[in-house]
């Protein structure tokens, strides 16, 4: 079988997609890919979603800190109703998650060298005194999750001082 003409073969573009969630969470591409389809289907409708024809490609994600990255793919006229499905991802397997298109992008190299590899910088691990006792916390920039009996805690410098 030949390969299609250069104009009739269909045309990507690749979302930088920023993910941030509490530390200890554990998410994988196969749940990032399962929300993102549910989420277009449930805005776009079946057929949009079809046309659209997101496809995570690459997935990266550290659970301890609780932040990650993806690819994902998508045809190019249906950029706009993209990123609008990939807003409505609130929540992966019932865990709060923030998502942020960093940026759109013709290649998939493109969009690794200048939307990958900084998912908000370092964070670091300590101790701190949240209600009268220590607790562990994880520290991202100026952002605090504080490890509490309920779950996590979200906090920022200045609440701790």
């Amino acid at each position: 079988m030949k390969h299609l003409p250069k104009h009739l073969r269909p045309r990507w573009r690749y979302l930088g997609v920023g993910l941030e969630t509490w530390p200890t969470t554990s998410i994988g591409r196969r749940d990032f890919q399962r929300a993102l389809w549910y989420a277009a289907g449930n805005l776009l409708g079946d057929p949009g979603s079809a046309d659209a024809k997101l496809s995570v490609l690459s997935f990266t994600f550290d659970d301890a800190v609780g932040e990650g990255e993806a690819v994902v793919q998508v045809r190019r006229a249906h950029v706009e109703p993209a990123r609008a499905a990939v807003a409505c991802v609130s929540a992966i397997d019932d865990d709060p998650v923030g998502i942020r298109v960093r940026g759109v992008s013709g290649t998939v190299r493109a969009c690794e060298e200048r939307y990958m590899g900084r998912a908000g910088g370092p964070s670091r691990q300590r101790d701190v005194a949240l209600d009268g006792a220590d607790r562990p916390a994880v520290i991202r920039g100026d952002a605090v999750d504080v490890s509490a009996e309920s779950g996590h805690v979200g906090a920022t410098r200045l609440d701790l001082e």
